[in-house]
């Protein structure tokens, strides 16, 4: 399907499941050279990051672990710019490598947030993996470990990502076609 309408907006295809998947293999593949006698915690964010994350984790061939947190910062197709923690890390990070699976970094506001809480905890070493960076959007200086792409700024959804929580299911990504 080519194009698509998800409540009042018109969305086309950006990328194939094919070509997200490959990007996907390559992150993985740097993730297992780099962390080679680690035992990684790969922390999915929510809810975005579940399809990302379970198609990642089928390429990583190190000993790990996996635990999910829940922040948001949309509505509709925005951020508010307000980071709210919904669901917190229940695992004791001290002393571990922690690599942070996020579908898109935009901002980087809800990032920072997040590395702020982590460090907290005392890890030995914390990671981010994310699917989709929007380089021209960032307004913090991240340091990104894992990029399986850079995206220009277009709302996008599918693959994990939502327009007012639909759109997620689909296997490949979609870009807002209008901007009204």
């Amino acid at each position: 399907m080519d194009n698509m309408l998800i409540k009042d907006k018109k969305f086309s295809l950006y990328l194939t499941e094919e070509e997200i998947l490959k990007e996907v293999k390559r992150v993985a593949d740097e993730i297992n050279r780099d962390l080679q006698g680690e035992c990684p915690l790969f922390l999915s964010v929510l809810n975005g990051s579940f399809m990302f994350t379970a198609d990642l984790l089928k390429h990583i061939s190190l000993p790990c672990e996996v635990s999910f947190v829940k922040l948001a910062s949309y509505e509709g197709t925005s951020s508010t710019g307000c980071v709210k923690e919904l669901i917190g890390l229940n695992t004791d990070i001290e002393g571990r490598t922690v690599v942070i699976v996020e579908d898109i970094i935009e901002s980087g506001l809800t990032m920072a947030s997040l590395l702020e809480q982590l460090r907290a905890r005392n890890p030995k070493d914390i990671r981010i993996a994310s699917l989709l960076v929007k380089p021209d959007l960032l307004q913090v200086d991240l340091a990104i470990d894992y990029v399986a792409m850079n995206i220009p700024n277009s709302f996008i959804v599918g693959y994990g990502l939502d327009y007012d929580g639909q759109g997620r299911n689909y296997r490949h990504l979609y870009q807002l076609a209008d901007r009204t």
